[in-house]
């Protein structure tokens, strides 16, 4: 009777899988149960292989300490588990996270905890609710990877897992090569990342009656199931972040088509830096929440179209990279380190009138991590002016002229970020340290595929040979050569 009810919770579970899911679920527990095959996968004697976190950890070290014959069920699944690649993929304190999850699913007829053991049970339950499983399934098991007790937890150990869930999926998709030419080396220290994006969505944690604690009272206050619930529910990123962990981390469905649509464009595909020795003002973990706010048809390409370190700065050549290129990402450091940007929602152009649309926001990178969208108070969403005396000469965002959320002037250098209290387009803070500041360095980026309109664009001394030819005989030379940035083929910089 025990076993039927054991067999009947293991079968609904995988009953949520496509059979090909199935398969490749059998696959991965057959290799860290140290069972060969799988074709016993789906009959009951395949339910009864257990594995450990020995074989989670897969730690060639701990063999030394084994004897006996645990030691030679140890030893093979860590040599099955290594050949997957998988000693690397995860970092060692979010393995026993997964390890917790496993464990804390209770079984018909077996009191939970007590055995150190992972059934394949429980293992195919812990896959099915959090891959496929809604809020209230997913819960109990994030519970026991915050903490292995029971009951409330504290805000700091949720601050710790989800720490840990982001640096787990940057490590994750840096050592499975999926960050699409993007890679640690030519993007900002992901550690101030982690730390600001994990601070971001806990900033979505509310307590019953509405009020969100911040700050060190965030940290020692209590949270029980349902408001974590709440939490999981309304910040879709745990959700996503723990997919990527399980999928790449153990290599799990993985590779199966049509089944990771919502980590397909998690990051972007980045064009522009390969082999230009530049390191990016994003790091990877801002890189990922920026992104997520784009309309969904343009998170899948960033293309790099103006960096003042690579292009030098200039105001003339900031709007010669970035005019009539399509929506755009606009990222500035000011000299106090501060980090912050807005996303321009059409191409840009040079006119003395506001342009975009209410897709806009303001952002901030350092030191803190968020998104500001647009209010309904006006429709100052993004403006850009040069050589003209009635009218400001410079880029901005948000605001009113004179007063904008984020501006730099074209006498480049000088910028400023008025917000008191707010900006009344985007509902932001003052993005820079100083409201008035000295800028330090600035990327813009296209978001999605640039118009073909502006791809192999030529000048007009391209066109007309003769013009070229008169220029020539009078003695003077192509300012533009030099400037133009070579036409890239449309691949992957990896």
């Amino acid at each position: 009777k025990m076993g039927n009810a054991e067999s009947n919770a293991y079968h609904n579970h995988l009953s949520r899988f496509l059979p090909e899911e199935q398969t490749d679920i059998d696959g991965v527990f057959d290799i860290l149960s140290g069972s060969s095959g799988s074709a016993g996968g789906k009959n009951a004697k395949a339910t009864k292989k257990t594995m450990t976190l020995a074989a989670l950890q897969a730690r060639q070290s701990i063999i030394h300490d084994i004897s006996g014959i645990y030691s030679s069920l140890i030893k093979c699944v860590l040599c099955c588990f290594s050949q997957a690649h998988t000693r690397e993929a995860l970092p060692e304190q979010m393995t026993v996270r997964l390890y917790n999850g496993m464990k804390s699913i209770d079984l018909p007829g077996k009191s939970s905890g007590l055995s150190e053991q992972i059934a394949k049970e429980q293992f195919v339950i812990f896959m099915s609710d959090l891959l496929k499983g809604n809020a209230d399934e997913k819960i109990t098991i994030i519970m026991r990877m915050i903490s292995k007790t029971e009951g409330p937890v504290k805000g700091k150990q949720i601050q710790e897992f989800t720490e840990d869930l982001i640096m787990s999926v940057v490590h994750v998709l840096n050592y499975r090569k999926e960050l699409k030419g993007w890679n640690l080396e030519n993007t900002r220290d992901s550690a101030s990342g982690v730390k600001a994006l994990a601070s971001q969505l806990l900033s979505e944690l509310k307590l019953a009656d509405g009020t969100k604690p911040v700050g060190a009272q965030l940290l020692e206050t209590s949270f029980n199931p349902s408001v974590i619930e709440d939490w999981v529910y309304r910040v879709p990123q745990v959700s996503v972040f723990l997919s990527v962990v399980i999928r790449q981390g153990l290599h799990v469905l993985h590779s199966i088509p049509d089944q990771t649509n919502d980590i397909l464009n998690l990051v972007p595909r980045c064009k522009g830096m390969k082999g230009r020795g530049l390191v990016s003002l994003f790091d990877i973990p801002s890189i990922i929440y920026i992104n997520s706010h784009l309309p969904a048809e343009l998170q899948h390409k960033w293309q790099l179209l103006f960096s003042s370190r690579l292009h030098g700065e200039s105001f003339s050549q900031l709007c010669g990279h970035i005019v009539n290129k399509g929506p755009c990402i606009v990222i500035l450091k000011d000299l106090d380190g501060f980090l912050f940007g807005g996303f321009a929602s059409h191409s840009w152009e040079v006119k003395p009138q506001f342009q975009g649309d209410n897709r806009c926001f303001l952002f901030s990178v350092f030191p803190s991590l968020a998104v500001y969208t647009y209010t309904g108070y006006n429709d100052h969403f993004m403006y850009l002016n040069n050589g003209q005396q009635t009218m400001p000469n410079g880029l901005g965002m948000g605001g009113q002229h004179g007063y904008f959320g984020l501006w730099v002037d074209s006498d480049y250098g000088k910028g400023h970020s008025k917000a008191k209290p707010r900006c009344t387009t985007y509902n932001s803070p003052q993005l820079s340290a100083k409201e008035d500041f000295t800028l330090d360095a600035m990327e813009v980026w296209a978001v999605g595929d640039v118009p073909e309109s502006t791809k192999g664009k030529k000048s007009i001394l391209d066109v007309d040979p003769q013009a070229q030819a008169l220029l020539e005989m009078a003695g003077k030379s192509r300012q533009s050569e030099g400037l133009r940035e070579p036409i890239e083929e449309d691949e992957d910089d990896e």
